[in-house]
C-alpha cells in the first residue's frame, strides 16, 4: 500500500517522464505529452481552467499536444510545485504570484495589498504583454528557468475566522493562516492578526482543529472547498485582488516547434479571459451562496471598519516593501 508521500514520489516520477517525453518529438510530428499539477479542486474555476487549457492546446495543435492534469496536490504542495516547473520535473503549474516569489523576489510585487484599482487594472497589469509583466516574466525565465504563459483573475481575498470581526482590535492575538509568503504574511499581520504559514493542503484541518482560527482567501474559494462548515464569519476586508499565474518550464517551452507555441498561446488567451469573467460573474452569487450555508457576512453596512484594516496593511506594506517594489509601483500605477 502507498503512503502519501510514497504516492506523491511516485506520481512525481510518471510526472517528470511525461514531461521529458515532449523532447522526443521532431520532425515527424510525434504527440507532445506536458503534465500540469495544481493544489486546486478539479471542480473550482481555478482547477476547471486546467482542463480547458488541456482541452483548447489540444484542440489548436489537432490533437499534437495532450496535457494531463494533475489537481489537489497530487504533484505536490503549493511550493513544491513552483520548484518542480522550475526543475523540468512538471511542464506546468499555476500559482500565486506570492508563492512564486520564493523563487524570483521581484514576483510578489504584483500580490501587494490595495495595488490595483479595478478588475481592468490587475487585468492590464498581469497581460502577458504589459511592461511590468514582460519586466518580470525576463527575470523569472533568467532566474528560475520557467516562464508565465498567462495569468488569470483569481478573486478578490476577504478574511474569514470562528468569530465576528469588525476592527483590526478585533483580530488581536487571533491566529490566521497566511500563504507561506512575505507578502501574504504582511497582509495578515496588518490586518491586525497573528500571521501563521499553512500549506493550502493543510488548511481544512488546521482550521477544524483550530491550529489556526482563519484564514484569507477569495470568496469562490471559501465556497467550492465549504470553509463555512469551519468558519461562521466572513469579514469583506477586500485586502488583495489577484491574479493566479500559469508557469511552464522555459525548457520545456523551447523545445516547441512555431506553430506548437502558437497554438498554445492562442488556447492561453482564450482559458484567461473565460476564467476571470467567470470568477469576476460569479462572486456576488457566490456571497449569497454562502450566506445559505449559514456564514456571516459582514461588511461596512454591518460596522466592518475597512479604512481601518486598509491603514494597518498599508502601513506596513510601505515599511516592508516600498524600497524593494518602489519602481514597479510606479510602473503598476501608470498602466491604464
Amino acid at each position: 500500500m502507498l503512503t502519501h508521500g510514497k504516492f506523491r514520489h511516485f506520481a512525481l516520477s510518471i510526472a517528470a517522464a511525461a514531461s521529458c517525453s515532449l523532447f522526443a518529438f521532431g520532425a515527424q510530428a510525434q504527440d507532445i505529452e506536458l503534465n500540469y499539477g495544481h493544489m486546486n479542486s478539479p471542480t473550482s474555476i481555478t482547477g476547471l481552467q486546467a482542463d480547458w487549457l488541456a482541452e483548447e492546446v489540444a484542440k489548436n495543435t489537432g490533437g499534437k499536444v495532450k496535457i494531463s492534469v494533475y489537481p489537489s496536490s497530487q504533484l505536490g504542495k503549493i511550493q513544491e510545485l513552483a520548484e518542480s516547473v522550475s526543475t523540468g520535473a512538471i511542464a506546468l503549474s499555476h500559482n500565486t504570484a506570492g508563492a512564486l516569489s520564493s523563487l524570483y523576489e521581484d514576483f510578489g510585487v504584483l500580490d501587494t495589498p490595495y495595488l490595483y484599482r479595478d478588475y481592468d487594472h490587475l487585468m492590464n497589469v498581469v497581460d502577458i504583454h504589459s511592461p511590468v509583466m514582460e519586466k518580470l516574466n525576463a527575470g523569472l525565465i533568467e532566474n528560475t528557468n520557467m516562464r508565465v504563459l498567462y495569468a488569470f483573475y483569481f478573486g478578490t481575498r476577504q478574511l474569514t475566522a470562528d468569530r465576528a470581526i469588525k476592527t483590526p482590535a478585533d483580530l488581536a492575538g487571533v491566529k490566521i493562516r497566511a500563504i507561506p509568503s512575505p507578502v501574504y504574511l504582511t497582509a495578515v499581520e496588518g490586518l491586525g492578526a497573528a500571521p501563521v504559514p499553512v500549506d493550502w493542503s493543510e488548511v481544512p484541518t488546521a482550521l477544524a482543529t483550530g491550529i489556526v482560527q482563519g484564514q484569507e482567501n477569495p470568496v469562490n474559494v471559501a465556497l467550492v472547498h465549504k470553509l463555512f462548515d469551519v468558519q461562521s464569519h466572513m469579514m469583506l476586508t477586500g485586502h488583495i485582488s489577484a491574479a493566479e499565474i500559469v508557469v511552464i518550464n522555459e525548457d520545456t517551452w523551447q523545445g516547441f516547434p512555431d506553430d506548437v507555441k502558437a497554438g498554445i498561446e492562442k488556447a492561453a488567451e482564450t482559458v484567461r479571459q473565460k476564467a476571470s469573467k467567470m470568477i469576476l460573474d460569479n462572486e456576488a452569487g457566490d456571497l449569497e451562496k454562502l450566506k445559505e450555508a449559514g456564514m456571516t457576512i459582514i461588511g461596512p453596512d454591518d460596522g466592518l471598519d475597512v479604512a481601518a484594516f486598509r491603514a494597518g496593511v498599508e502601513k506596513l506594506v510601505h515599511e516592508r516593501f516600498d524600497e524593494k517594489y518602489g519602481a514597479y509601483y510606479k510602473e503598476i500605477s501608470a498602466i491604464k
